[in-house]
């Protein structure tokens, strides 16, 4: 996913055009508020907190970016969403957030929930399953490479 964010980032800076990278506060893997693909690109990100304002913060940069992209999007709050959709439909910048849809117990994140009732297009990046080698269609949590299926939903770390 987050590869997608930093392709984006790049085609719109080499036309000169700012945008706005942001990430979830509790994604701390590789840093507080940076955005690393696992083949080893990183940027810097804004980091985002649950009580965050994202509207105003947009608002309120002096250079308006042509386009704002969210990564961990399953970790943001149901208002950090309804901030996104204000700042798409009031400020007229586009949003585009890249996460997870679902808990490896098949549960919807919170983010996740809202960002699918309020999106205006939603598109699914494809992945092969690294056990049977087909198109991946739920989230597996391992530990010491045994499946578990019981535990917190939200826990950093490992892929």
């Amino acid at each position: 996913k987050t590869i997608e964010i930093l392709k984006v980032a790049h085609n719109y800076e080499e036309q000169g055009k700012p945008v706005v990278i942001m990430t979830s506060a509790l994604d701390t893997r590789d840093g507080f508020g940076i955005v690393s693909s696992r083949i080893g690109m990183r940027r810097e990100a804004v980091p985002i907190s649950n009580d965050m304002d994202i509207f105003a913060f947009i608002a309120e940069l002096q250079e308006k970016p042509y386009c704002v992209l969210i990564d961990e999007c399953q970790f943001l709050s149901k208002q950090n969403v309804y901030d996104l959709a204000r700042v798409v439909d009031e400020l007229n910048v586009p949003v585009m957030a890249f996460g997870l849809k679902n808990d490896f117990q098949n549960e919807l994140f919170e983010g996740s929930k809202y960002l699918l009732l309020l999106a205006d297009k939603i598109d699914e990046i494809k992945t092969i399953c690294q056990y049977c080698s087909k198109k991946a269609t739920m989230v597996l949590r391992t530990e010491h490479g045994k499946p578990v299926y019981e535990g917190a939903q939200i826990q950093i770390g490992g892929n």
